[in-house]
């Protein structure tokens, strides 16, 4: 299964009042502007984000955008607007978002594939869904490059 883990940041000093709606908990996601979720508690606000991520997600699919490589939360920490808050994270299957798969040939180097499969088995993913991420990371970085 192809998993991204999102950082998930909650700043818990106030309630947050949304149209009339009102939650304890709002919880915002750094790495993709725009996309927050809210909760009564927040462990209802970190399920809620995980939805609030896919949509986030499918649509820049939709638009034919990138799917940005998660930054770690050190990387987060030093901006000033998540100060205060607490840090959790939520981990995304975004297989089910990239819509149906396709069966491709490639050649590669013994040695490389021994690499791939041993990673992918310590790390719970199939040599499918590793090859999947990497190109998506790799994409998204030299995107992140020209930018």
């Amino acid at each position: 299964m192809l998993r991204n883990r999102w950082s998930a940041w909650s700043g818990i000093g106030g309630r947050i009042d949304w149209n009339t709606h009102e939650s304890d908990y709002g919880v915002t996601v750094p790495d993709l502007p725009g996309c927050f979720s809210a909760g009564d508690t927040l462990d209802e606000a970190l399920q809620q984000v995980i939805e609030a991520i896919e949509c986030h997600l499918e649509g820049l699919l939709v638009d034919g955008e990138p799917i940005p490589s998660p930054k770690t939360v050190e990387y987060h920490q030093s901006n000033p607007d998540y100060a205060g808050g607490i840090w959790a994270f939520v981990t995304v299957d975004v297989t089910k978002l990239s819509g149906k798969t396709r069966r491709v040939n490639i050649t590669l180097p013994e040695r490389v594939l021994n690499l791939m499969d041993k990673y992918a088995t310590e790390h719970g993913e199939s040599r499918s869904g590793f090859i999947t991420q990497a190109a998506i990371e790799y994409i998204a970085s030299r995107e992140s490059v020209t930018r």
